[in-house]
């Protein structure tokens, strides 16, 4: 059974970009929701909403806003054209064949074993020396703490 969509979006001869809302959502919350995605009122028809600069590449806005409010778990019918789900993704880079063969020779040289620990130290470390300097003086015994006398 499908669900009835809580929003829609389309185009619109005269406004260009649009978007409404279903009854089954309340009107304050679509409004909130889509002034966040830059859709604001068209006066005179309630419940209808335009894309504010539409010649700001529109349609990838309008995109954006429908999987926008699908990501947050509502049902959202698209025009086909507009639709992120069947929309192409940004093109990937490709690699070139000197990229890769670099990524290669690194990697076989990451699985191999370092001639470094294979080594033996030719040199002697320095001896060890104390954290602590030894003091140049003798240190003095403390007298026993003062304790004042109680008279009464």
């Amino acid at each position: 059974m499908a669900t009835s969509p809580h929003f829609a979006f389309g185009t619109h001869p005269d406004h260009g970009f649009v978007a409404t809302f279903s009854s089954s959502m309340p009107a304050h919350l679509a409004h909130w929701f889509l002034d966040r995605e830059q859709f604001v009122p068209v006066p005179d028809q309630p419940g209808l909403f335009r894309l504010t600069e539409p010649e700001r590449d529109g349609p990838r806005r309008t995109r954006q806003a429908a999987h926008d409010l699908r990501r947050h778990g509502y049902a959202v019918q698209t025009d086909v054209a507009l639709d992120p789900a069947a929309s192409a993704g940004p093109p990937r880079p490709t690699q070139s064949n000197g990229l890769s063969e670099q990524r290669s020779r690194i990697a076989q040289a990451a699985a191999g074993q370092s001639p470094q620990y294979g080594m033996t130290p030719t040199a002697s470390l320095p001896p060890a020396r104390s954290a602590l300097p030894e003091p140049g003086y003798a240190p003095t015994a403390q007298s026993p703490a003062y304790a004042p006398s109680r008279s009464r």
